[in-house]
């Protein structure tokens, strides 16, 4: 047999596959970044042709995105556990000393800085000091008192403003002194970072993360220095809070009626403090919250969203940072990192203890940890579920096992039939943000479902795809239709959607969700090109259309839904209605032509037609279904030699 060289497309998709095993090595073992220039500089070393070195690169490069997002999820689980761990010294307060020094310690440790220091403001001498540092070695460094305005320190405490340089020592903007500048260069440091620690509209000092090095900070560590400078305001704030009563109950001991109305408060305080710690490490929701605050303040707390949250109270709360009169209510913002997530609201207090208050604000300040963690686990979900279905359609994981490991964490069964979705929405007229911001709507709306189904989701070209299980009495129709129905009522537009086939094996065929997207995708192109867009159809809502848009060419299915009446009539009675009905269109629809092909009476004909009729429907010789019924008798002659 003669033998043809492979495909061109075909020796670059076998040179590609070969050479991802390297750099899923590499993933599996978490190597160095730099380790991942090895395979090239290998292949090159061994004069490997261009496009072994090509597919190499590729995969060197899809490889360092897997591996810079695997970080990006790691470095965020790190400091989402490191707010709540802070969180909960903080609720369990007890030596202001040890807490700041954990939350400079923790900073540093995740900001991965050679330094991590933390300095208070001295009002009556009009300056700065340094209170905690952590990895510092200089002793005139850990000694200096910073006048206001003063290096980038003393201008972050005089400006309630963040500040960053990645040079110290070459930053003209900052106003350099002698002793600070000796002390900085005692420490060796380069870059440096600084927040203001704010209660309210005051700041009472600065935490700074640096590193010997130049260095540009991310934003996203500035907002994270920013959180635990926050915690850390918050920690002294107590700690005063907690000298102030102690001192109070000192001199209420001369009153006992003023010693029991004072212990009741710090008792309801504790019993606050410790229900919230409660709720953080048992995962408590936000109404939880506010049910253990109203039970403690002997009230109704509430929780409201941004959108309906009393706006002229929430914005004097959040610009002082104290929870504030509004009528008989007391309003305290939820917020984070210059986000407001809403309120606590506290009705029909017209009059508030100190502690009291302070206890409602301590109450916003876990709901808006609470909610920063319930958005960051979804979030995450989200983009697990999508990697799982990109890994299905790319067909990048042919591992089995892996694969059924990682469907089982999101509650999803590989080894069950499903059926995939492509949707998209019809934003006509709409400019980029505009359909940008549907995308992004359809997609949230998508992973809703999926989760809700036990089934993944995925944005992908310019749209969304479902991964969804068939179930026991389901077809792909109904799946189609239910998606279409259930987007477009999310996003209040109009939402497209195809459906496969039912596909099954998805976890060992390592093609068959491609295969399945590609019959959705050309079922969502048939309805918008039929005029039927914002509908929901599958391969087999087509009738012999969908012979062609099927993935499989499924001609056994679309004779038996067309004429298998007809044909099951004729194996269980032992009649002739198919080869009638074959007789029948041959003769041009005459039943007088078809009893003389038939060699039979013309009223025998017309029988068999009113037994067609009941069994195929009463409209089974208009046009369009005459058509179907005579291309299925074809394929039914073909599909074996008994044509009846």
């Amino acid at each position: 047999m003669e033998q043809h060289p492979p495909h061109p497309a075909q020796t670059e998709q076998d040179e590609y596959a070969d050479s991802q095993a390297p750099y899923l090595e590499l993933l599996a073992r978490g190597a160095s970044a730099d380790a991942y220039e090895q395979p090239v500089l290998l292949a090159r070393a061994e004069g490997a042709d261009p496009v072994r070195i090509a597919a190499l690169e590729r995969a060197k490069r899809l490889a360092l995105g897997v591996r810079e997002e695997m970080e990006g999820r790691r470095r965020r689980e790190a400091e989402l556990s490191a707010l709540f761990e802070t969180a909960h010294d903080l609720a369990g307060l007890r030596d202001l000393d040890a807490v700041l020094q954990a939350i400079v310690q923790r900073a540093r440790s995740l900001l991965g800085t050679d330094v991590a220091y933390l300095t208070l403001n001295d009002p009556p001498r009009a300056d700065t000091y340094m209170r905690v540092t952590e990895g510092s070695v200089a002793a005139r460094f850990q000694q200096l008192r910073l006048g206001m305005g003063e290096g980038l320190g003393g201008l972050v405490a005089q400006t309630a403003r963040p500040y960053v340089t990645d040079n110290y020592g070459q930053d003209v903007r900052f106003q350099h002194t002698r002793t600070i500048d000796a002390g900085v260069r005692d420490e060796g440091l380069v870059a440096i970072l600084g927040v203001p620690l704010s209660l309210g509209p005051h700041v009472i000092g600065v935490l700074f993360a640096a590193d010997r090095r130049a260095r540009v900070f991310a934003r996203e560590e500035i907002a994270l220095l920013g959180s635990f400078a926050a915690l850390a305001a918050a920690a002294i704030d107590t700690a005063n809070l907690l000298t102030e009563t102690r001192e109070a109950l000192g001199e209420l001991e001369r009153a006992n009626a003023i010693i029991r109305d004072r212990s009741g408060v710090i008792e309801r305080a504790s019993d606050v403090h410790d229900r919230l710690a409660e709720l953080v490490l048992r995962g408590g929701g936000v109404h939880d919250v506010a049910a253990a605050v109203s039970q403690v303040l002997d009230g109704t707390v509430t929780f409201t969203d941004a959108d309906t949250a009393p706006g002229e109270a929430v914005e004097a709360s959040r610009a002082e940072g104290h929870a504030v009169r509004r009528g008989a209510d007391w309003v305290a913002a939820v917020a984070a990192g210059g986000e407001l997530l809403g309120a606590l609201v506290l009705r029909g207090q017209t009059r508030l203890d100190p502690v009291d208050q302070r206890t409602l604000e301590r109450a916003a300040m876990v709901t808006s940890l609470l909610l920063l963690a319930r958005r960051s686990a979804a979030e995450a979900e989200q983009r697990v579920r999508g990697e799982l279905l990109d890994d299905l359609l790319d067909a990048r994981d042919h591992d089995p096992r892996l694969l059924r490991e990682r469907a089982v964490r999101l509650h999803a069964d590989l080894d069950t039939a499903h059926v995939v979705c492509a949707a998209r929405p019809e934003t006509a007229g709409a400019d980029a943000e505009q359909e940008a911001a549907t995308r992004r709507r359809l997609w949230s709306a998508a992973n809703h479902l999926a989760a809700t189904r036990h089934g993944l989701a995925a944005a992908r070209d310019g749209g969304t795809v479902l991964l969804l299980p068939l179930g026991a009495d389901g077809t792909a129709s109904d799946i189609a239709a239910h998606v279409a129905k259930r987007l477009s009522a999310a996003i209040h537009e109009p939402v497209t959607v195809g459906a496969s086939a039912p596909v099954a094996d998805l976890a060992t065929r390592a093609d068959a969700a491609t295969g399945a997207y590609a019959e959705a995708r050309r079922c969502l192109d048939a309805l918008r090109l039929l005029g039927r867009a914002g509908e929901g159809a599958a391969a087999e809502d087509f009738g012999f259309l969908g012979l062609l848009l099927a993935d499989s060419r499924d001609i056994g299915g679309f004779v038996a839904r067309t004429i298998g009446a007809v044909v099951t009539y004729d194996e269980r009675r032992g009649t002739d209605l198919v080869r009638t009905l074959d007789a029948y269109f041959a003769s041009g629809m005459s039943p007088a032509r078809t009893k003389d092909t038939l060699h039979v009476h013309v009223n025998t004909v017309a029988q068999r037609l009113e037994r067609i009729g009941r069994l195929l429907g009463a409209d089974w010789q208009a046009p369009a279904q005459a058509l179907e019924i005579q291309l299925a008798l074809r394929l039914h002659r073909l599909a074996g030699p008994d044509t009846r």
